[in-house]
């Protein structure tokens, strides 16, 4: 009898964590197609040189960078130091680490099927709203000597995650409208080759995500969710769920797009509206991370990262809760995609052949151009030229 429950207790996750991965499957296609084609046109060169301090017009310049850049948060934070050891103001950097995880299209297609459009709504504001709070912080605490001291050990180059995969420049270098650059040759490889390295970046993360959230659905009662996010105590509850969803996404060990599903099971479990998008802000800070920030720039930068995303992350999502309800847009019904597998001959179905289709020309273009070497120095560091041997040979198909 226990072996027997304990094995339906597994299937009910898997089954959780099957049926949130179809639901969700074609949008993440579509999310990292959009997200390659942009990134076969914006040079990573570009965003050292764009991003000299920490001005409005930077920092802005920063999110849209971010916004056109990978969804791996290990990547990014590794791209953000990359940056910043090339010249880049650090507080710019650090806007660009937050918007290269945060204000991404595909996290925004996912949340908005998964959460409903709201969240996607107030993710997208909440994060330029984070990221002009953090750099407040950053000027009235931020010591010119703790920037010196973090760029000092930046330079000793120790490794973290997704090295060579934050270095490598897979743009077109080529001149003309985004849209012909796009078209040609050179276009359809620089996009399948971003595709495939950014899904490979980030799958560990997503079915991660995907198995807890499975897991947290299945195993763990109602009754736990409403007295942990204090669902009987409205104006409690809504000042709450900020502080403690980003502790939880803290101790989930799940970043970039993985933490959508773990956020689906708390909003249906009683998280407040601006909880769950504090909880989707903390990827930047679960614990892994913050041990690369440990690495890249000691321990007391490491320190002031984490009390400053911390702090404006839960104040983003408290000023988001009350802008929404103010406004009539928070969500009310707690009915997130949270199900059981199950596949039918349904709109999502079709999707999904569609948009595997896509995914497996990308996958074909990337391997007859050369692209399956580049994923054993995802890890590794690069030179001085990043991975542009791997760019002009995949550009030489």
């Amino acid at each position: 009898m226990l072996v027997a429950g304990i094995g339906g207790s597994l299937v009910d996750a898997f089954s959780f964590a099957f049926g949130m991965f179809w639901e969700i499957l074609w949008a993440l296609i579509l999310g990292f197609a959009l997200s390659a084609a942009v990134q076969a046109v914006v040079s990573k060169r570009e965003m050292r040189r764009l991003l000299p301090d920490d001005s409005p017009r930077s920092l802005a310049i920063a999110c849209g960078l971010g916004a056109a850049s990978s969804s791996c948060s290990y990547a990014a934070v590794a791209l953000a130091r990359s940056i910043f050891r090339k010249g880049a103001d650090f507080t710019a950097s650090m806007a660009f680490e937050f918007a290269s995880t945060n204000l991404v299209v595909e996290l925004g297609i996912v949340m908005a099927l998964i959460l409903g459009w709201q969240f996607t709504l107030g993710e997208f504001i909440g994060g330029p709203l984070m990221i002009v709070l953090l750099a407040l912080v950053f000027r009235t605490f931020l010591r010119r000597g703790l920037v010196r001291e973090a760029f000092e050990n930046a330079e000793r180059g120790l490794l973290g995650r997704m090295e060579g995969h934050a270095e490598m420049d897979m743009s077109v270098q080529e001149h003309g409208p985004v849209w012909r650059r796009l078209a040609t040759r050179n276009g359809f490889t620089a996009t399948s080759h971003t595709f495939v390295m950014d899904v490979a970046a980030i799958w560990i993360d997503i079915v991660g995500g995907l198995l807890i959230a499975g897991a947290l659905a299945a195993w763990v009662p109602d009754h736990f969710w409403r007295s942990l996010f204090l669902e009987g105590h409205s104006t409690l509850g809504k000042l709450w769920g900020p502080v403690v969803g980003p502790v939880v996404a803290m101790l989930s060990f799940v970043c970039s797009i993985g933490n959508v599903p773990l956020a689906a099971v708390l909003w249906n479990g009683g998280i407040s509206f601006g909880g769950v998008i504090a909880f989707i802000f903390a990827d930047l800070i679960v614990l892994p991370i913050l041990d690369i920030y440990r690495k890249y720039y000691g321990w007391r930068m490491a320190a002031f990262l984490l009390a400053s995303f911390y702090a404006t992350m839960v104040a983003s999502g408290i000023a988001v809760e009350f802008l929404f309800e103010g406004l009539g847009l928070t969500r009310t019904s707690r009915d997130a995609k949270v199900e059981m597998a199950a596949v039918h001959w349904n709109y999502t179905t079709f999707l999904n052949i569609a948009f595997l289709c896509l995914a497996a020309l990308l996958v074909w273009r990337f391997v007859r151009t050369g692209g399956l070497p580049m994923l054993r120095t995802m890890n590794e560091p690069a030179g001085e030229d990043g991975h542009d041997h791997a760019h002009a040979h995949a550009h030489s198909h």
